[in-house]
C-alpha cells in the first residue's frame, strides 16, 4: 500500500432522531476515545449554535475530550470569531492547554463577518455567488456553486445571529482578531501602549489554524500569517480549489511554518459494503435540506422512517450529496486518495454522521482500518 497522508476527524456532535444533547455529548467523548485508539491524528469539534448539534460550547466540549483521552490531537473547527472577542478565545484555550499542554488545535473561521458582508452586497443588488459549471478534476468532482444568497434572507439564520452578538455591536475585521489571537498567545498584545497579557493564554502550547471555503479573506490571512488551512470540501466543494490555491499564493514562511500546510474535510460514511452504506446515508441530503431552507441542522433522521426527499429538494442538496464520500472501505479510501491528489492536502479531516452510532463509530473505525492508521505511541 502506498503511503497515505494523516487522516483525523471532525464531530459536530450530531442530536439524531429519538436523542438528546446529553446523549450527543457522551458519544463525542467516545468517539474521540475510539478515534485515538484507532490511530486518527486530530478530533476537531465544531461550532453550531441553536441547532441539533451539541458542540455549541465548543472549548468546553474540547476540554472534555481532552480529558478523556491521552494522546490525541483536540481542537476546534472553527470558532467563530464574528461571535467571540480574541482575549475570550486565548483564556479559554490557555485554561485547556494548562492541563493538556502541547495537544490543542485553535481553528478559526469568520462565519460572521462573512454573513454580514455577503448580506451588505444582496443590500446593495450584487451578488455573492459566482455562477460556474460543474466541472471534473482528475477523478474529482467539483460542483456547480449553491446559490448561497438564498439562505442569507432566512428569518431564523438572523434570528439566532441576534442572539449570539451584543445589539449594535461592530464585526472586528477578521485579519485583525487573527492577529490579536496571535499577540496575546506570543504576549506581544497591548492597546494604547499598555500591554494586556491573556492569563492563562500566554505562551500556550496551541497551534493556530485558519478555516475557510473560498479564495477569500481566510485564505489570504492564513497565507500571510503562515497559518495552517484547512480548506472546507465537505461545506463548500466548488470553491476548494480555488481555495487551497490562493492559500499557497498567499503564503509567506514563518518560523511556526516553513511551507504551506493544507487540510482538507470531507463527509463520509462507510460501512462493510456499498449498499449497507448507501442506506446509512440515504437521510444526509434531508439534513442538508433543512439547514440550506434556513432551518438549520435538524435531528438526523433515521433511514428507516424517513420520507423520500421530493425532487425540489433534491435540487437544493445535489452538490453535497453526489460529493459525499460513501461506499465500502475500499470505495470511500479511494475516493479520499482522489482528493488528497487533486488538491495536494497534507492532511485530510473527515466527518461522518449516521442515525444509529454504532453504525458511526463503525464507519470511522472500518476507514481507519482500511487507511492503515496506527495509533500514537503513549506518553
Amino acid at each position: 500500500m502506498t503511503s497515505r497522508v494523516p487522516l483525523s476527524v471532525l464531530d459536530l456532535a450530531p442530536i439524531t432522531h429519538g436523542s438528546t444533547a446529553t446523549e450527543a455529548i457522551r458519544r463525542a467523548v467516545d468517539l474521540a476515545r475510539a478515534a485515538e485508539d484507532w490511530g486518527y491524528r486530530r478530533y476537531w469539534l465544531a461550532e453550531h449554535h441553536f441547532v441539533a448539534v451539541a458542540s455549541s460550547s465548543t472549548p468546553t466540549l474540547i476540554a472534555l475530550v481532552a480529558a478523556a483521552t491521552e494522546r490525541i490531537r483536540v481542537g476546534s473547527a472553527a470558532v467563530q470569531l464574528g461571535h467571540h472577542r480574541p482575549a475570550s478565545v486565548v483564556e479559554a484555550f490557555g485554561t485547556i492547554d494548562a492541563l493538556y499542554p502541547g495537544r490543542l488545535d485553535l481553528g478559526l473561521g469568520r462565519s460572521g463577518q462573512r454573513r454580514a458582508e455577503a448580506l451588505s452586497v444582496v443590500a446593495s443588488g450584487g451578488r455573492v455567488t459566482e455562477p460556474r459549471p460543474e466541472q471534473w478534476v482528475d477523478g474529482l468532482l467539483i460542483p456547480e456553486p449553491f446559490p448561497i444568497e438564498q439562505l442569507l434572507g432566512s428569518p431564523r439564520l438572523a434570528t439566532m445571529t441576534r442572539a449570539l452578538e451584543f445589539e449594535g455591536a461592530r464585526h472586528q475585521d477578521f485579519a485583525d482578531a487573527v492577529d490579536d489571537v496571535l499577540d496575546l498567545l506570543g504576549g506581544r498584545y497591548a492597546i494604547d501602549d499598555l500591554d494586556v497579557r491573556a492569563v492563562p493564554g500566554e505562551n500556550a502550547d496551541i497551534e493556530v489554524w485558519i478555516f475557510g471555503s473560498s479564495k477569500g479573506q481566510s485564505a489570504a490571512v492564513a497565507g500571510a500569517n503562515g497559518l495552517p488551512f484547512v480548506a472546507n470540501y465537505h461545506v463548500s466543494p466548488s470553491t476548494v480549489l480555488e481555495a487551497v490555491e490562493a492559500y499557497r499564493s498567499a503564503f509567506r514562511p514563518t518560523a511556526r511554518l516553513t511551507q504551506p500546510h493544507v487540510v482538507v474535510s470531507a463527509d463520509v460514511v462507510v460501512a462493510e459494503d456499498d449498499a449497507t452504506a448507501t442506506h446509512l446515508a440515504s437521510t444526509y441530503g434531508h439534513w442538508v435540506y433543512d439547514i440550506r431552507s434556513g432551518h438549520g441542522a435538524s435531528e438526523y433522521r433515521d433511514p428507516a422512517t424517513a420520507q423520500p426527499l421530493t425532487e425540489q429538494q433534491k435540487r437544493v442538496v445535489d452538490d453535497r450529496v453526489r460529493t459525499q464520500f460513501v461506499g465500502s472501505p475500499a470505495t470511500v479510501a479511494e475516493r479520499l486518495e482522489t482528493l488528497a491528489r487533486v488538491t495536494g492536502a497534507d492532511e485530510l479531516v473527515i466527518t461522518s454522521v449516521t442515525h444509529d452510532f454504532e453504525d458511526r463509530k463503525q464507519s470511522h473505525r472500518l476507514l481507519a482500518q482500511e487507511w492503515g492508521l496506527r495509533p500514537k505511541p503513549g506518553p
